[in-house]
C-alpha cells in the first residue's frame, strides 16, 4: 500500500497553484445486448465488484476517497452562513397563502401590454404565450379554461399515435382535467379567479405526488409499494392558486439519468429535433413546456434534472436554494441534494410559479434558518442600477470546456451584451477541486438513492428497473460508509471555495451544459443506454447547485449550428434567488429576438 496523499487544509490552499483539469469519464458506451450483458456481470457477486472497482480506479474515485487524507470535518447537508439582504426586492410572506405570494410577485413584474394580435403572426419574432397572456385571454373572454382544456386533451390523445411516439405523460385523466377547467371557468364567470395562476395548465413530474394520480417515478412498479393519498406540498400550493394539473409527466426512470431515455413508457423527444434527447431526468416537463402545451411544469433537480432538459429544450429552469421549497410528498423527500423547481417558457413565469411553491419545511426552517424569500422588483427604475452593480464570476478554462465552441461563444456574447447594456462586470475566478465535486456528488446522490430504494430492490423489484439504472445501482452499492464520509468532507471544502468566491462576485456564470441535445441511438429505445461521456458533458457545470445547495437558473441564449438550443446558467449565493432571477430576466430580454419556434409546437391560445 502506497503512502496516502494529504490535502492542504482548505483555508491554506494557494489558488495560484490551481490548474484546470479537463475530465474524460472512462466508461463504456453500451446499448442493446451489450448493455444487458454488462448489467448481468455488474450484478454478479464477485465479477461485479471487480468491474466496479476497476471503473472507480480508472476514474480516480478510489484515489480520492480512500487514499487521500481530507483534513475537514464532514458536512452532511448544505450549511449556509448568514447572507446579506439582496437589493431592490419585495419580501414575500413564507407563512402566508400561496395566492398572496403570487400577488406580490405579480407586482414585481414589468408593465404588461396585451398582445395586439391573437393570431401570433403580427408579433415581431416567435414568443411563447405567458401566464399573463392566458389570464388576459380568460378575463377578456377571448377563451375559457374549458376551451383550452379541450385543445390540450385532444393534443395529448393524438400524441399516442405519433410516429415516432412522443410520450409526454405517464398518467393522464381527461375527465379530471375537464373537472378542474370547469371549476376555473366558473370562477372567471363569477369574476373571482383565485390568482393570476387560475386556469393555468401545468404538468407535474412523475416523482412528485399529484392526487389522484399514482407516482411511479417512471418505473413499472413504484405505485405498487407507495400509495398517493394527497398532493405533495408544492402541488397543493399550486392547486390553491387555481392551477389546472394535467397529469404526471414522463421522466428518466427514478431520476437516475441525464438523457430522458425511458424504455418503460417510451422516450420523450426534443421539440426542436425529434431524433434527439430532451435531457433528463425531467424530460417530460421540459418537452411539455417547450412545445407550448403548458406554460409551466414542476421538475426535480438532484443532479441538474431541471436545468439540463430546460437548456436542451430552450426553456427556463429554476433550481432554488436547498430547503427553500418543501420536498414533502416527492419520491426524494429525504435527500440532501435535490429540490423541486419550475420549468417555464419565460423568466417571469418562473417567478410566478416559484412564488406559489416556495416555503421551507418545518425541519429545514430550524436547521437552515432561511431568510425571508423575496422577488426582484423588475417594475422599478432602479432595477437598471441594481443590474449594473452585479459582478459576474467566470472561470474561463472551465467555461470553455465544451463539446462545441458554439456553446461557449454564445454564452460569452451574452456576457458582453450584459456589460454593454447594463454595465455588469465580468470578474475572472478560479474554482478549485471541480473533479472532487463530481466524485462527492456522485457518492452523495448515489448513496441517498440506494438508501431510499434498498428495501424494494432487495424485495425483488430491483430487477424490474431499466438496465442503465441497474448499472448505476451496481456502482452505488460499491460505495462504502467511509467513501460516503469522505465525500461529505469534500463537500465542506467545496462550500468553503464557493463562499470565498461569492465574497468577490454576486453570480457565477457558466454554460448550462457542455453539449447540446444528443442524438437518440435507435438501439437505445428498447433497452436504454449508458453513455458516461455524454453524462459528463451534460453535468459538467451543474453540480454546485446540488452538492452545495446553491440556487441556479438556466436561460435560453441561442442555438448551435444545428439549430439546437443553448442555455446560460447563473449560480447564485445561498438564498439569492432574487438576484439570479433579475439577471435571468435581463438575459432573456437581450436574447428575445433570436428565439425560434420549436419544430414541434402547439399554439394553444390561438383557438380557431
Amino acid at each position: 500500500m502506497g503512502k496516502k496523499k494529504a490535502m492542504v487544509p482548505v483555508e491554506k490552499l494557494d489558488l495560484s497553484t490551481v490548474k484546470y483539469e479537463p475530465v474524460e469519464v472512462k466508461a463504456p458506451h453500451l446499448t442493446g445486448l451489450m448493455l444487458k450483458l454488462f448489467v448481468k456481470m455488474a450484478e454478479a457477486p464477485v465479477i461485479g465488484s471487480l468491474i466496479m472497482s476497476s471503473l472507480k480506479k480508472q476514474n480516480g474515485i478510489v484515489e480520492m476517497l480512500q487514499n487521500t487524507v481530507i483534513p475537514e470535518t464532514p458536512m452532511f447537508k448544505p450549511e449556509f452562513p448568514p447572507q446579506d439582504a439582496e437589493p431592490s426586492v419585495i419580501i414575500a410572506d413564507e407563512e402566508g397563502k400561496p395566492e398572496d405570494r403570487v400577488g406580490s410577485a405579480l407586482k414585481c413584474l414589468p408593465h404588461y401590454d396585451p398582445p395586439s394580435s391573437w393570431s401570433g403572426d403580427l408579433l415581431p419574432s416567435f414568443r411563447y404565450w405567458k401566464i399573463r397572456d392566458y389570464a388576459y385571454a380568460y378575463r377578456s373572454k377571448i377563451v375559457t379554461p374549458s376551451m383550452v382544456a379541450e385543445k390540450i386533451i385532444s393534443i395529448i390523445e393524438e400524441c399516442n399515435y405519433h410516429k415516432p411516439p412522443t410520450p409526454l405523460l405517464i398518467s393522464f385523466d381527461a375527465e379530471e382535467i375537464r373537472k378542474q377547467a370547469a371549476a376555473s371557468t366558473k370562477r372567471f364567470e363569477e369574476g373571482n379567479p383565485l390568482s393570476i395562476l387560475d386556469g393555468i395548465f401545468m404538468a407535474i413530474k412523475d416523482d412528485i405526488d399529484c392526487y389522484p394520480h399514482p407516482s411511479k417515478g417512471a418505473t413499472t412498479w413504484m405505485h405498487e409499494v407507495r400509495s398517493v393519498e394527497k398532493d405533495a406540498v408544492c402541488v397543493s400550493r399550486l392547486r390553491s392558486c387555481g392551477v389546472i394539473l394535467i397529469g404526471k409527466a414522463n421522466m428518466h426512470e427514478i431520476g437516475m439519468g441525464t438523457t430522458g431515455n425511458n424504455p418503460n413508457y417510451g422516450t420523450t423527444r426534443n421539440p426542436h429535433a425529434i431524433e434527439r434527447y430532451t435531457g433528463g431526468s425531467s424530460s417530460g416537463p421540459a418537452a411539455i413546456v417547450a412545445s407550448g402545451l403548458c406554460s409551466a411544469a414542476l421538475g426535480t433537480d438532484g443532479g441538474g434534472s431541471v436545468r439540463i432538459p430546460s437548456s436542451l429544450c430552450g426553456v427556463v429552469g429554476l433550481k432554488t436554494t436547498y430547503g427553500r421549497t418543501s420536498m414533502e410528498g416527492s419520491l426524494c423527500d429525504s435527500g440532501t441534494v435535490e429540490v423541486i423547481g419550475p420549468i417555464t417558457s419565460t423568466v417571469e413565469d418562473a417567478i410566478l410559479v416559484y412564488a406559489a411553491i416556495l416555503g421551507s419545511s418545518p425541519a429545514d426552517r430550524i436547521s437552515l434558518r432561511p431568510p425571508p424569500p423575496c422577488f426582484p422588483d423588475l417594475s422599478v427604475l432602479d432595477n437598471a442600477n441594481t443590474l449594473g452593480s452585479l459582478r459576474l464570476g467566470k472561470y474561463t478554462e472551465w467555461f470553455n470546456d465544451v463539446h462545441s465552441t458554439d456553446i461557449s461563444d454564445d454564452c460569452e456574447d451574452v456576457l458582453n451584451l450584459l456589460s454593454k447594456s447594463h454595465g455588469c462586470e465580468t470578474v475572472a475566478i478560479v474554482i478549485p477541486e471541480l473533479n472532487e465535486m463530481r466524485t462527492a456528488h456522485l457518492v452523495s446522490i448515489g448513496s441517498e438513492t440506494l438508501c431510499s430504494l434498498i428495501p424494494d430492490c432487495e424485495g425483488g423489484k430491483g430487477v424490474k428497473l431499466t438496465y442503465d439504472v441497474r448499472t448505476s445501482m451496481a456502482l452505488f452499492r460499491s460505495f462504502t460508509a467511509s467513501d460516503y464520509v469522505a465525500a461529505q468532507c469534500l463537500r465542506r471544502r467545496l462550500m468553503h471555495h464557493h463562499l470565498e468566491i461569492f465574497k468577490k462576485v454576486d453570480v457565477i456564470v457558466t454554460p448550462t451544459t457542455g453539449m447540446t441535445a444528443p442524438k437518440i441511438p435507435p438501439s437505445a429505445l428498447k433497452d436504454g443506454e449508458t453513455d458516461m461521456q455524454v453524462t459528463g458533458y451534460l453535468m459538467r457545470f451543474i453540480l454546485a447547485g446540488n452538492l452545495l445547495g446553491l440556487p441556479a437558473i438556466t436561460v435560453p441564449v441561442g442555438y448551435d449550428k444545428q439549430g439546437l438550443p443553448i442555455g446560460l446558467q447563473l449560480i447564485g449565493r445561498p438564498w439569492g434567488e432574487a438576484t439570479i432571477l433579475r439577471l435571468a430576466s435581463a438575459v432573456e430580454e437581450l436574447c428575445a429576438k433570436s428565439r425560434k419556434k420549436p419544430a414541434s409546437f402547439y399554439d394553444i391560445l390561438n383557438i380557431k
